[in-house]
């Protein structure tokens, strides 16, 4: 069970960094840095998008198993 609970608090750790750096990305987007940084930025916000849904997608797996 402990090898559960460590591999819970990484996923939750994983989640928390990807929402991190996609808030991050919204923020810098919000400033007036021109175009290419922009498109940029965008390219970078739906990555990070992904990185979250996919964080998101493994915390429930391991919560799922952790629960069984």
């Amino acid at each position: 069970m402990d090898v559960l609970n460590l591999e819970l608090a990484k996923a939750r750790q994983r989640v928390k960094r990807a929402e991190t750096a996609l808030n991050r990305a919204k923020e810098m987007l919000d400033e007036d840095c021109g175009v290419g940084i922009n498109l940029a930025l965008c390219g970078r916000i739906r990555s990070e998008q992904r990185r979250v849904a996919e964080a998101r997608k493994r915390l429930m797996k391991i919560a799922l198993v952790a629960s069984a």
